[in-house]
């Protein structure tokens, strides 16, 4: 079925973490004719990339001083993008709007981090405003299908990419991870809280120790979205740093989830890719 883009309104507010995904959405949206306003989060955005934009800082749980300050942009469409690490409740310095929610937070931080991330995304919808995802705001940042690259996956490869698409299918209903490495068959790693730079340093390393016997220029990372995934918080995200980490792992490339996953910095990843002599190929889940 295919996606229907909604029409945007003037103005678009992203609400916006760490890394450089946030910008590449508000330079997307201007190229569109849409006005991005930056809600920066403190000690998660960067500083310099976010005075490009419209911006207003605003502290990690200040719920009400955040849906006031989109009020006063007339900001009703929200896109939440860009990396958190998820805090605990005990470091959020909340504001009244976060304490009048609070039954709705303390429930949504029992789950996950895509139910808590869904969770916080349903007090801005009750409160009238409406959360869009990349592929509502900048459907050209998604991976395409096929390959981007001048190397190609094998046999041996598309038999890894087979093999770790039905582990994360697999794992989805645990809210574990979005990527997992598999060499010759052999599942030898599945991301966890470290993140998919963590898993890639952890094959690396025992690359080095000698427990990966396979040799370098083998194996796949695999990266999709979990069942049920609500991709307007939470979609996968491939960059030039992966394409680098994947390279230390000894990997032969990379299979991600077509239309389903967010290409930061696209020429730059396939330079690096075609550089390392990496595959990047876009698969249907």
């Amino acid at each position: 079925m295919t996606h229907q883009e909604p029409v945007l309104a003037s103005h678009v507010g992203l609400i916006a973490g760490g890394g450089v995904l946030p910008f590449a959405v508000a330079d997307s949206l201007k190229a569109r004719g849409v006005t991005p306003i930056l809600f920066a989060l403190k000690g998660f955005c960067d500083p310099v990339a976010a005075s490009r934009f419209r911006h207003h800082w605003v502290p990690l749980g200040r719920i009400g001083r955040l849906k006031s300050l989109m009020h006063d942009e007339h900001c009703r469409d929200l896109v939440f993008i860009g990396t958190l690490v998820r805090p605990a409740l005990s470091e959020i310095r909340m504001d009244w709007g976060t304490l009048r929610a609070m039954r709705h937070i303390l429930s949504a931080f029992r789950g996950g981090d895509d139910h808590l991330l869904t969770g916080i995304g349903r007090i801005f919808e009750d409160d009238g405003f409406r959360l869009l995802g990349i592929k509502d705001v900048a459907p050209d940042l998604l991976m395409p299908a096929g390959s981007l690259c001048r190397a190609r996956p094998d046999a041996g490869a598309e038999a890894d990419i087979t093999k770790g698409l039905a582990v994360l299918g697999a794992l989805s209903p645990f809210d574990i991870g979005q990527a997992t490495v598999v060499i010759d068959g052999h599942v030898v790693g599945v991301e966890g809280i470290e993140g998919t730079d963590g898993l890639l340093a952890r094959v690396a390393q025992l690359r080095a120790q000698g427990r990966i016997r396979a040799r370098p220029g083998r194996g796949v990372l695999v990266k999709a979205p979990k069942s049920g995934q609500d991709l307007r918080f939470d979609m996968p995200t491939l960059g030039p740093q992966t394409i680098a980490r994947a390279a230390e792992a000894g990997l032969a490339g990379i299979a991600i989830v077509a239309g389903n996953t967010i290409v930061a910095e696209p020429q730059q990843m396939v330079d690096a890719a075609d550089a390392a002599g990496l595959f990047v190929t876009g698969v249907t889940a």
